[in-house]
């Protein structure tokens, strides 16, 4: 017969309370189904762990083995009460991947209470550009992909918000003197960098353009720096470009229908954890104001 964890909890009661009365009724059983127990654990370990019937001492075997039974009894409960904290979503990990305007925009609020509400969760935040989200989730390094994404096979899609593309230029630059809604004719001739949401971009009168650029930087705050620099100008949607990126101008763009859509994107609800469950619900219940 195996050693059951009731057998260590049955022998530690006796020991704590030096009868089998009193481990019976701590343990909210019969003093007969106590002695029963108890006796088949000496059974099994060969030897009596008690000096007397009246269990008020312990045999120096017996008093090993309640150190060791007191340690298992101790792992056992932290390990149920690990279990359980994962089950209500108050422990566990939950892995993000969302491009960086989402990150600086949207996510603060949302994980400043998600993390006040459940403190035994833990976050990791990894902010890039919509196709190192997209092969996060597909490689399984996300549990949220939050990003201009397409529908992926096995992955849920629900569109979050959507904004407008514009213009993006350092203040002092001529579009921004003397435009209020640019449109693509006026980059003609206009040093133009590339980036990675310009893909989605399908007005026939940007595509030449968008072959014309020289200069291709996917991570905002490199593009601010080289727009900073003086090299060149690019379209970026209205929430890439926070209030307090000081001296750029954002330039809405006339006759224009596209829209910077971003999804959030889940593995089937089968193959999430309880916390990342939780965490995408925080985000579907969340207000999201984009700007128009």
């Amino acid at each position: 017969m195996a050693i059951k964890i009731e057998m260590l909890r049955c022998f530690q009661a006796v020991a704590d309370h030096g009868s089998l009365t009193g481990a019976a009724e701590a343990l909210g059983r019969t003093p007969s189904a106590i002695s029963m127990m108890l006796r088949q654990f000496e059974d099994h370990i060969g030897a009596p762990l008690f000096e007397s019937a009246r269990k008020s001492h312990l045999t120096p075997l017996g008093t090993l083995i309640r150190a060791e039974a007191t340690r298992e009894l101790l792992h056992y409960a932290r390990t149920i009460d690990a279990i359980e904290a994962l089950s209500r979503a108050e422990a566990g990990n939950v892995r993000l991947s969302c491009t960086p305007s989402v990150a600086q925009a949207i996510m603060p609020p949302i994980l400043r209470s998600f993390i006040a509400a459940r403190p035994g969760v833990r976050i990791d935040l990894r902010d890039a550009d919509s196709d190192a989200v997209r092969r996060d989730l597909i490689e399984g390094r996300a549990d949220i992909g939050l990003a201009t994404l397409p529908a992926m096979p096995g992955f849920r899609r629900e569109l979050l918000f959507s904004d407008t593309y514009g213009v993006v230029c350092p203040t002092g630059h001529p579009l921004a003197r003397h435009r209020q809604h640019v449109t693509w004719g006026d980059l003609a001739g206009v040093d133009f960098i590339a980036n990675g949401l310009c893909a989605q971009i399908t007005d026939v009168d940007f595509l030449p353009i968008l072959a014309a650029s020289k200069l291709m930087v996917r991570n905002t705050a490199s593009i601010l720096s080289m727009l900073r620099a003086g090299a060149g100008v690019t379209v970026l949607p209205r929430l890439a470009l926070l209030p307090e990126f000081q001296g750029f101008e954002f330039l809405p763009l006339a006759n224009i229908d596209t829209r910077r859509e971003v999804w959030l994107v889940t593995p089937d609800a089968s193959s999430l954890s309880p916390a990342a469950q939780t965490m995408a619900e925080a985000i579907r219940a969340a207000r999201i104001d984009a700007p128009e």
